[in-house]
């Protein structure tokens, strides 16, 4: 036993319960049928002819549905009698590289086979623009010599900056679009500046691009998809404020407002572009958003297999476990920071040798006088906190919340011989 798991063994680990936490779901039945209905209503399909070759811009979240909206708005184009193809949208995600981004996309399910159309990937830009600022405006060259473009993404807040526009269409042309180069310039100035930059940058690229319409994604707290938009260019500076007010509305939350340790089990790439969404753990990497609960200490145990070792977001927990750490391709994860200029969240938060540990140090460090009290809240991800699990002393508090359900009796968290959780 080292020093640290011998100051760590005397602290208790609580007890927790599973709950279920309940939001609106509502969603749509098939988002397929739904898309299709909107493209074969909305005028900007007719900027699509027969011949064209049609950039279609695909980013790297885990979107419901992307697998089936994709291939549906592949389909469209065809019967247009066009050539569409995939356009990796993704900044600097992928590890910067050409082949990286294509198995970004690889990993969420789109292929050439999938959705019936090939994957033209490259990191090479071409400078379309300056802002008066001075911050050049960049775009994807393969996209650029597309005949159109047209983008799917998902509207949601952001975690670094609130805005009218924060995560969606024009993010997804400003960054996205501008891949490596185009996403250093976007963040350059700092998150300070990133309300007014998102929106300049789509604008003049929508200005100065082929690029037809978006198609915007609201999901439920359930991850799943309950709106669908196809905003022509000149609609979605005016159309996309609104989505992202009802996206904030149907966001997942933990409904507990102070929180002594909240314990994920996974971060990655896939689940938030700071691993964990910093909406839902009120942790943010800059002081230009804010929102969620109050946590004492938070913890962090594990990569997803979907981020390939890319850590960023680890910096933002008190308490980390060597198995994350051993796990973790650092340069990848660096990138992330030196594109965005913020880097906290890519530092190595404190490392301990288990699961174990790391909820002990997180409990003997919240600031409580009997460890015995801890508040502490269990959750997979912060895409899923349907069913989460929460300490003894939460009970009560669940119990008298109208939108909780008690799903068990009190049990033992379990550990295996190295210390780290069995379920």
């Amino acid at each position: 036993m080292n020093i640290l798991s011998k100051m760590l063994e005397p602290i208790p680990v609580p007890r927790m319960v599973r709950i279920r936490q309940k939001f609106d779901d509502m969603k749509l039945e098939n988002p397929a049928q739904v898309l299709e209905e909107k493209l074969q209503a909305a005028p900007a399909m007719d900027g699509i002819r027969p011949g064209q070759r049609v950039a279609v811009a695909v980013g790297s979240r885990g979107i419901a549905n992307i697998i089936s909206l994709t291939k549906t708005l592949i389909d469209a184009i065809k019967e247009r009698g066009a050539k569409p193809f995939i356009v990796p949208c993704m900044g600097s995600h992928g590890g910067a590289t050409d082949e990286g981004q294509k198995e970004v996309l690889e990993h969420l399910g789109i292929t050439e086979a999938s959705v019936g159309a090939p994957i033209e990937s490259s990191m090479e830009v071409i400078k379309l623009d300056q802002l008066e600022n001075g911050l050049p405006v960049y775009v994807d060259r393969i996209a650029s010599e597309a005949d159109a473009i047209v983008v799917i993404n998902r509207v949601k807040p952001h975690t670094a900056f609130r805005g009218t526009v924060e995560s969606g269409i024009m993010k997804m042309i400003a960054i996205g679009l501008g891949k490596q180069k185009g996403a250093e310039a976007c963040h350059q100035l700092g998150f300070a500046h990133m309300a007014e930059n998102v929106p300049k940058m789509a604008k003049v690229m929508m200005g100065k691009l082929p690029i037809l319409f978006g198609v915007a994604l609201v999901e439920n707290a359930y991850d799943e998809t309950c709106r669908i938009e196809v905003l022509a260019a000149d609609e979605v500076e005016a159309e996309e404020p609104a989505l992202l007010v009802e996206a904030k509305a149907r966001l997942p939350k933990l409904l507990f407002p102070q929180i002594d340790v909240l314990v994920i089990d996974y971060i990655g790439k896939n689940i938030s572009g700071d691993g964990m969404d910093p909406n839902v753990t009120g942790r943010y990497p800059t002081p230009y958003a804010h929102g969620g609960p109050e946590v004492g200490k938070m913890v962090v145990l594990d990569l997803t297999p979907e981020t390939k070792g890319n850590a960023n977001g680890v910096g933002t927990a008190d308490f980390t476990t060597s198995r994350l750490v051993d796990k973790s391709d650092w340069p990848a994860t660096y990138a992330n920071g030196l594109t965005s200029t913020v880097c906290a969240p890519t530092k190595i938060a404190t490392t301990l040798s288990s699961d174990r540990d790391a909820i002990k140090a997180a409990v003997k460090t919240c600031n409580i006088l009997d460890y015995t009290t801890c508040r502490m809240v269990r959750i997979k991800d912060t895409l899923h906190l349907g069913e989460i699990e929460i300490s003894e002393t939460l009970l009560e508090e669940a119990r008298r919340h109208p939108d909780i359900d008690i799903l068990t009796e009190p049990y033992e968290l379990t550990f295996d011989e190295s210390g780290y959780l069995t379920k």
